[in-house]
């Protein structure tokens, strides 16, 4: 798609929670994980810095959910419940944003995804594979 960083307008569902993103390589950072949440939430989530989220409105109403380790940070808006973005465990410097928030973007525009293997996360078993497979998404 595209490997330039580029800026995003977001928001959630409800449009409470509304923010600006730049992408650290654009939409090239694309991908999925399969840990037990992320597996369930399903959403494709795409690179930004720290500094790279500007909230417009809405801070206020998000929510916070962690788990496990508790060093993943996962954002959620208390209105509508839409996930929009995390700050990673593995690479705490570091958000994950939920495409399907990026104005203009759908998590159907992407025709492969790499998933990432959550599951064995790297920062437990440093000699797991990264890679846990591909989601792919074909039209008909």
């Amino acid at each position: 798609m595209m490997s330039e960083p580029l800026t995003h307008h977001a928001a959630c569902h409800c449009g409470t929670v509304r923010f600006e993103v730049t992408l650290s390589s654009g939409l090239d950072s694309a991908r999925r994980c399969d840990c037990s949440f992320c597996g369930m939430r399903g959403a494709i989530a795409v690179s930004a810095p720290l500094d790279g989220l500007r909230f417009m409105a809405g801070e206020d109403a998000l929510s916070l959910y962690q788990f496990g380790t508790m060093t993943a940070k996962h954002y959620f808006c208390s209105k509508c419940g839409i996930y929009t973005h995390h700050q990673r465990r593995s690479d705490p410097n570091e958000f994950g944003v939920n495409v399907a928030c990026l104005e203009g973007i759908s998590p159907f525009d992407f025709p492969e995804i790499i998933v990432h293997n959550g599951v064995q996360h790297p920062n437990d078993d440093p000699d797991a594979p990264s890679i846990a497979g591909v989601l792919r998404f074909q039209r008909d």
